[in-house]
């Protein structure tokens, strides 16, 4: 399927590896034009070039470009940065590491203002930079990268759980003002478990607390996902890559569930 977006141009955040990196390759190879943006300047420039070698291989007669910055985007600095860069999108991925797990009694203001500021402010503040130019232009797709804990909150998760749901709360009301008649789509996409450095990471670390071997956790883990496996970043990619298309037009205020059957409800 042709998804309609070769030649848009679109940010996309925490895209030097997982699932930011998943959607960037997916929209590359659709033609897009693409600005990555992460912290760690190394594994940023891989990234970059990884994607390069998939925009050469586009087939079109235009190869899309690629673009990066290192900058931590849920810093002032960071996002002027990358607006420096570039000023208008026409499509925006919203992505940053979720708040460390643990136990709200221990958590401070401190701890939840740092929760809040890049899990909700600062996709609120992406949004507001860019979705006025979208409207504009007659064009405009942003998809904010959430959790699966939004729709199935996850106790040791509390600081996720609040800043996300916040966020989602927020698009919420957007999607549906008046940007909705002029080709602009807000959308939430919520990953489970995902193969990814963040879930080995988490895995090792219950691996830790209770006493058992890695390999006996991520296997445990997977058996109670009806299908029976992790996602892959190239999966979590191409619903990224179709939330942005012209075919998903239609399709905007809601929040896309990607966990392989994890969620136990009808709604």
């Amino acid at each position: 399927m042709d998804l309609g977006i070769a030649g848009k141009t679109a940010l996309v955040c925490g895209a030097s590896k997982g699932l930011g990196y998943g959607c960037a390759e997916a929209l590359v190879r659709e033609g897009v034009n693409v600005l990555i943006v992460a912290r760690g300047a190394e594994a940023l420039a891989q990234a970059a070039k990884k994607l390069e070698a998939a925009a050469a291989a586009h087939g079109s007669v235009v190869k899309p470009w690629v673009k990066h910055v290192a900058a931590d985007i849920t810093t002032t600095e960071g996002r002027t940065a990358v607006f420096a860069l570039q000023k208008d999108f026409d499509i925006v991925v919203t992505n940053a590491g979720g708040p460390p797990p643990g136990d709200f009694r221990d958590w401070d203001r401190e701890a939840w203002i740092k929760a809040v500021d890049a899990n909700m402010l600062t996709p609120i503040e992406l949004i507001k930079a860019t979705v006025d130019g979208m409207a504009g232009r007659g064009f405009g797709r942003i998809v904010n990268i959430t959790s699966s804990s939004v729709k199935a909150p996850i106790d040791i998760l509390g600081l996720s759980n609040g800043a996300r749901s916040g966020l989602t709360g927020f698009v919420a009301g957007v999607a549906r003002s008046g940007i909705a008649a002029k080709g602009v789509t807000l959308n939430n996409l919520l990953p489970g478990s995902f193969d990814t450095d963040r879930l080995k990471g988490t895995m090792a670390g219950a691996a830790k607390k209770s006493g058992q071997d890695f390999d006996t956790v991520w296997e445990s883990r997977k058996k109670n996902i009806p299908a029976k496996r992790f996602g892959t970043p190239e999966e979590f990619g191409a619903i990224c890559a179709f939330l942005c298309s012209v075919q998903a037009g239609y399709l905007t205020g809601q929040n896309v569930l990607a966990d392989g059957g994890a969620y136990p409800g009808t709604y």
